[in-house]
């Protein structure tokens, strides 16, 4: 019978065969924690191969991403629909093996990591779905939800800020199934990290709030598993076990150092690590007593079968419950959902009321959030001013993780990431909030949102000069133009109540990749008064104000300035000038449109068009053409009230009228 570093030699001598055929990759990673993945893989942990999205599964995020041929050799090891084939397709096009772990193209693979930290931080995430999912659903005599989430990580992950945004949230609110295990190998790509990287990672995890076990000799499959036990059995704090371990393992000249992170090992040095390791097996080749010790397919079925028959007897004692649990983890909506949201759309055309965006949203909200138990929301510090709490909301807590809303601190970035982990896991729609400025901090984990094709929603508050007084730091200029320019991310700044509502309504209903919602600081004058316009608006872009006469120019606006459009178009009209006034508060979905539809709204042969938008110009001339003007952004702000700052940056009715008056000219 085969032993456990045998077992374990089947990773390493896949990770460095699949990295030698690419000729590009990362073999150390593999063969370090090899002996740590087959303990863990090989009996600990909860899986079923035969079926990737068992609900009540372990989760595994391999938060070291570079060292994808890890988990691909896991799975390919353990029973999934993972082939040999697919493994000397490693890191070549439209592959099941890309170069980082990508969410859809292998199962079993929970979700993207290559930017360091984020790993650990979507773990979190998931961390949080199983406690708080478990909360809403396990009854008395009825354990639905009841598994871990393990994270592989390493020195990188350690390093970058957001492992502690997330860690330190993670211990606060006492997330007990989620266990880390820290790869320790003192090298990253340019060295002996001794020389940038001293932390004490124990102490850190355990001012955290943390379970830590330290010391672990990572190559001893006895200690690994005592300590993985031990993690298992803290339930009130999250674990990190730190594993001593050598980097490329195996490999006589190159293990231990640098030259094993990220580069083939090469076809001498791969002939040495065979003799080395013992392994004396051609390429991908696994011999069938190692294939039948690492396949989990019957243990996996077995384990999903007494899940199963537990669930059963929940769904005879609890029906509606049970029905609501997995409506949730499939990602429908209610199915009053619609009937429920156009209504309130339509009572916000009837008041036509003058909100501010953001309280707008609030509204929105606190209609929406009794509809949708799936909502998780939260704030970066910022609740009060971003007005992400609703009539509803009920915070998480170690305590009792029951609630649906999450104070997330002044973590960014760590909400954005951990709002990812949320939405993979299923069972949950996650909003979260900040100003709009601090998008940036967020930055990267918006765009994993939209790369992996995540129904997370951004409330992004305070959207431009129009925030006043805290000045050019606080003061997005660019922030719209990035947003716009993300791949598969639809970005909506409404102009009044009704498109706020309407904002909501495609950022639930879309579920194939994120949105981010932008709303105004100030109050903004209701802009819609009929069902007709309401129809219009779902198509992105429209014809809010219809010119009197012949079209003799179009201006284009969002947001708070779509005001000032329509102060202009009626000053011109007023003067026997034709000027349409579109608004559109997302242009992707207008871009989406057919042909015809946006031909009606922005006709080819009209070339006098103008944009108006307090933010950065840019973007704007995709519509207005390079001979059109836009009226925006080419700066960054100033320390005054709102109403000063648009008039000393030229954001006035007056302004739109003169550009609009030039272009005509023109």
């Amino acid at each position: 019978m085969p032993s456990q570093t045998e077992l374990a030699n089947a990773i390493r001598a896949l990770a460095m065969d699949a990295v030698q055929a690419a000729n590009s990759g990362h073999p150390g990673a593999p063969m370090g924690m090899a002996d740590i993945a087959e303990v863990l893989w090989n009996g600990l942990m909860r899986h079923n191969p035969a079926n990737p999205d068992w609900p009540n599964r372990d989760r595994f995020v391999l938060s070291n991403g570079h060292g994808s041929m890890l988990i691909y050799a896991l799975l390919h090891l353990t029973g999934y629909d993972l082939s040999i084939h697919d493994l000397k397709q490693f890191r070549q096009l439209h592959s099941k093996t890309p170069g980082h772990p990508e969410y859809g193209y292998a199962p079993g693979v929970e979700t993207t990591t290559g930017p360091l930290g984020q790993g650990i931080a979507n773990a979190v995430g998931m961390a949080l779905s199983e406690k708080t999912l478990a909360a809403q659903f396990n009854r008395d005599g009825h354990t639905i939800v009841d598994h871990h989430t393990w994270v592989f990580l390493g020195d990188g992950c350690l390093m970058e800020g957001i492992s502690h945004e997330a860690c330190s949230l993670a211990g606060t609110l006492g997330l007990g199934k989620l266990i880390a295990i820290y790869d320790d190998n003192g090298i990253s790509i340019d060295g002996e990290v001794e020389g940038w990287f001293t932390d004490d990672t124990p102490k850190r995890f355990e001012s955290y709030g943390w379970h830590v076990i330290p010391a672990v000799d990572g190559h001893d499959p006895a200690a690994v598993k005592a300590a993985l036990m031990a993690a298992k059995a803290e339930t009130s704090k999250p674990t990190l076990v730190c594993c001593k371990t050598v980097i490329g393992k195996g490999s006589p000249n190159k293990q231990g150092t640098e030259s094993c992170h990220g580069a083939a090992l090469g076809e001498g040095e791969i002939a040495l690590t065979r003799e080395t390791l013992g392994w004396s097996h051609a390429p991908f080749d696994i011999p069938d007593d190692i294939r039948a010790r690492w396949d989990q397919r019957v243990s996996g079925a077995e384990q999903e079968a007494s899940w199963q028959a537990g669930f059963d007897a929940y769904r005879e004692a609890l029906p509606d419950l049970a029905d609501e649990f997995l409506r949730r983890l499939r990602g429908e909506l209610p199915a009053n959902f619609d009937e429920q949201v156009d209504a309130y759309i339509a009572e916000c055309v009837s008041a036509g009321a003058d909100v501010a965006s953001r309280k707008a949203s609030q509204q929105a909200l606190n209609a929406l959030g009794p509809v949708l138990p799936e909502l998780l929301g939260g704030s970066a510090d910022l609740a009060g001013s971003n007005l992400t709490l609703w009539s509803g909301a009920r915070g998480v807590s170690a305590e009792d993780a029951s609630g649906n809303y999450v104070y997330y601190g002044v973590r960014e970035f760590a909400m954005a990431a951990i709002m990812n982990g949320v939405a993979l896991h299923g069972g949950f729609i996650p909003y979260g909030a900040t100003f709009l400025i601090f998008m940036e901090y967020a930055r990267n984990a918006v765009r994993m949102s939209a790369l992996m094709g995540q129904r997370v929603l951004y409330v992004f508050t305070h959207d431009s000069i129009g925030l006043g007084e805290d000045g050019p730091t606080h003061q997005p200029v660019e922030q719209l133009t990035a947003l716009r320019a993300t791949p598969n991310l639809h970005t909506w700044r409404p102009c009044d109540g009704v498109e706020s509502a309407i904002a909501w309504k495609h950022a639930v209903k879309r579920e194939g990749g994120p949105t981010a919602m932008i709303f105004s600081r100030q109050t903004l004058p209701a802009q819609i008064s009929d069902a007709e316009q309401v129809d219009r608006v779902h198509r992105g872009g429209y014809v809010l104000v219809k010119e009197q006469g012949d079209l003799d120019a179009i201006v284009i606006s969002t947001g708070s300035e779509v005001t000032l459009a329509v102060e202009a178009a009626e000053r011109l009209s007023a003067a026997g000038r034709g000027v349409r006034v579109v608004s559109m508060p997302c242009a992707e979905l207008f871009d989406a449109q057919e042909a015809g539809y946006k031909e009606t709204v922005l006709p080819s042969e009209v070339l006098a068009r103008v944009a108006v938008e307090a933010g950065h110009t840019d973007f704007w001339y995709k519509y207005v053409g390079l001979d059109g003007r836009v009226v925006g952004m080419t700066s960054f702000g100033e320390s005054a009230p709102a109403a000063a700052l648009f008039q000393h940056f030229g954001l006035t009715t007056d302004n739109v009228v003169a550009a609009i008056e030039d272009v005509i000219l023109d």
